[in-house]
């Protein structure tokens, strides 16, 4: 038998405004087009039965837009806000409270979906992979998932995780 794994989801916000000197970066939103393809990307993955325990999302408006529609996709019932998942922040610290938070508390393995930023999200999974800065990296709308053991003090430790996948958001959209 398997030993219990907690599983990390990661999801990279949609295609958002572009940056502009007089636009600030935070309150930049979701283009009409990414919340289209973030929103067939995420209905697609809810159809095929992937959902989250618990879903933290950066504040800034484009990670907690996408956020928001993950969760009306149906991949999670709620969201949280985690300034630890602001570009340059660091989550790595902060999983082992996550999860377990998460229904079940630290013995029940759940799945955690974080949404946030590149290269923030490569970085995590290269971390947590034991995998060098760089190897990964998430597109827009795309999603990875994360494989990690449970760790008896409740902790997560660098380099014992497993990638289960990496998709790119057109993988997940039906062809024209």
């Amino acid at each position: 038998m398997a030993s219990p794994a907690w599983e990390l989801l990661l999801l990279r916000h949609g295609i958002a405004e572009e940056r502009h000197p007089d636009r600030v970066d935070a309150e930049r939103e979701l283009t009409t087009a990414g919340r289209t393809r973030t929103r067939a990307v995420l209905e697609r993955a809810a159809s095929l039965g992937l959902r989250a325990d618990r879903l933290l999302s950066s504040p800034l408006a484009r990670a907690r837009q996408t956020a928001e529609i993950a969760c009306e996709a149906g991949l999670a019932g709620a969201l949280e806000l985690a300034q630890a998942l602001e570009p340059g922040g660091d989550p790595l610290p902060l999983l082992p409270a996550w999860l377990s938070q998460a229904e079940g508390g630290a013995a029940a393995p759940c799945r955690l979906l974080l949404v946030g930023h590149e290269p923030d999200l490569g970085l995590l999974a290269a971390r947590l992979l034991g995998a060098p800065p760089g190897a990964i990296a998430v597109r827009k709308a795309g999603l990875a998932l994360l494989r990690l053991p449970v760790v008896p003090a409740g902790g997560v430790l660098a380099g014992t995780a497993r990638l289960d996948w990496l998709v790119r958001p057109k993988l997940w959209l039906p062809r024209p």
